[in-house]
C-alpha cells in the first residue's frame, strides 16, 4: 500500500482495531520517572508532550506541552522483555508415582507494541538470529518463537534524537526498516503511515486514512534526516575485529574497570544482550520442581564461574568480555555488529562509561600495554 495520513484525531482507531482483533496491547508510559511499556486503552495514555534529556549516566523527563506524541526518543526498554522474558519457566516436574516432566509455554495471547524505534526492530533482528537462525536453527527457541510469532508492531521513526544516540553511524537508524507491521512517523497534525506486512496492510484498510502528498512523504523525510544529522556520536565499526582483538591487554581496559561498577545496568537495557542462568527450584516436599531461565549478565562475577574458578575475575576482564562481544565476535557468530547505537548503555551506566569513547581510545593508540 502507499503511504498514507493518519490524523492525531484518530489515534484511537488504531488501538481499537488492534484491541478488536484481541491483541494485548503496549505503548508509552510516564512510569518512574522514564518512559515505560504498559497497557493502554486510549491515546490519552501516551506521553503526549514528553521529551527526554539524556546524556551519560543521566536521563530525564520534561514536558514541552508541544501535543506530540512520540518526541521522548527511548526509555530503558526495548523489545526485549516482550520476546526474551526475563525470568520464566521452561519445564516443570512432577512426581505422583511416576515422574512427569512438563512443557511450560507462554501465553499465547497476540501482544501489539505501539512506539518501538529502529533500533529496537535492528536489535529484535539480531536477537532472531540468536534464537532462531543460524547453524541450530532447528533448535531454535520455542519460547522466544511463540512470543515473536504472535507479535504485531507498530514502529515510529524518530524525528528526534538523544545526546547518546548513535544509530546512523551503525546503518541501524532512525528510519525503521524492516521488522515492522506499520511504522509511523510524526508530522504536526498527522502521523505518516506505511505498512511493512500483510498483517499490517490489512489492519491499515481498517483505519480512517487520507492519501499522503509528496509535500507529507517529503516533510518526514527531513525530520528523520534531520535527527540523524543531530547525533553527534558514532562508532567506527572499520576494522573492529582485528583493532580489539589485538589490543586485550590495552591500558584502557585498566582505565575503564576504575570507573566500571559491574552493575549490569548496560546488559539489562540493552536490546541484544542475551546472557541467561537457569536454575531449578524444588518444592519444599520435594514432589515437584521447576526448570527456570532468567537474565543474566556477563559483567556478574558467578556468570564466569566454571568448575571450581572465576575465569574473570576481575572487572577489567568483564568489561573487556562484553565490548570484544558486543561489538567484535558478534560478526562471526551472527554475521552482524552486536550494537544497534541505541545508546541506552551510555545513558543508564551511573558512572557515564561511553562504548563509543573506549573504543576510540583504544583506536588512538592501538598496541599500546597496560
Amino acid at each position: 500500500m502507499e503511504p498514507s495520513l493518519l490524523g492525531k484525531e484518530n489515534f484511537d482507531s488504531l488501538i481499537q482495531a488492534l484491541a478488536a482483533r484481541d491483541y494485548r496491547v503496549l505503548g508509552p508510559h510516564v512510569r518512574g520517572g522514564a518512559i515505560m511499556f504498559d497497557e493502554i486503552t486510549s491515546a490519552q495514555d501516551f506521553p503526549i508532550g514528553f521529551i527526554s534529556k539524556q546524556e551519560p549516566g543521566s536521563y530525564r523527563l520534561e514536558d514541552a506541552d508541544n501535543g506530540r506524541f512520540f518526541d521522548y526518543v527511548n526509555g530503558p526498554e526495548s523489545l526485549k522483555r516482550f520476546l526474551f522474558a526475563p525470568q520464566e519457566t521452561l519445564w516443570t516436574v512432577s512426581a505422583d508415582g511416576a515422574v512427569r516432566f512438563n512443557e511450560s509455554f507462554p501465553d499465547a495471547r497476540p501482544l501489539a507494541v505501539i512506539g518501538a524505534r529502529a533500533c529496537d526492530l535492528a536489535g529484535m533482528l539480531v536477537q532472531d538470529r540468536t534464537f532462531l537462525e543460524g547453524p541450530y536453527a532447528s533448535f531454535s527457541d520455542p519460547y522466544y518463537a511463540a512470543r515473536r510469532e504472535n507479535l504485531f508492531i507498530v514502529a515510529v521513526n524518530c524525528t528526534r534524537s538523544a545526546a547518546t544516540c548513535f544509530c546512523a553511524s551503525m546503518d541501524t537508524g532512525p528510519r525503521a526498516r524492516a521488522g515492522y507491521d506499520l511504522a509511523l512517523t510524526e508530522l504536526a497534525d498527522t502521523f505518516l503511515l506505511e505498512a511493512g506486512s500483510g498483517a499490517g496492510q490489512a489492519l491499515a484498510a481498517e483505519l480512517p486514512l487520507q492519501p499522503a502528498t509528496e509535500s507529507d512523504l517529503s516533510t518526514a523525510a527531513r525530520g528523520i534526516e534531520a535527527a540523524a544529522q543531530a547525533q553527534t556520536r558514532r562508532l567506527d565499526t572499520s576494522g573492529i575485529q582485528e583493532l580489539l582483538f589485538s589490543n586485550l591487554e590495552h591500558p584502557r581496559w585498566d582505565d575503564v574497570a576504575e570507573r566500571c561498577l559491574s552493575c549490569a545496568n548496560c546488559t539489562m537495557v540493552c536490546p541484544t544482550c542475551f546472557c541467561h542462568r537457569e536454575t531449578d527450584e524444588v518444592a519444599l516436599d520435594g514432589a515437584s520442581g521447576a526448570h527456570q531461565r532468567q537474565w543474566d549478565s556477563c559483567f556478574t562475577l558467578e556468570h564466569s564461574y566454571i568448575h571450581g574458578a572465576q575465569i574473570r575475575p576481575q572487572i577489567r576482564h568483564r568489561y573487556r568480555q562484553w565490548l570484544t562481544h558486543k561489538v567484535a565476535a558478534w560478526y562471526e557468530q551472527f554475521g552482524v555488529n552486536g550494537c544497534v547505537g541505541c545508546g541506552r548503555c551510555i545513558t543508564w551506566c551511573p558512572t557515564g562509561i561511553d562504548l563509543t569513547e573506549e573504543v576510540a581510545a583504544i583506536r588512538a593508540q592501538p598496541g599500546a600495554k597496560a
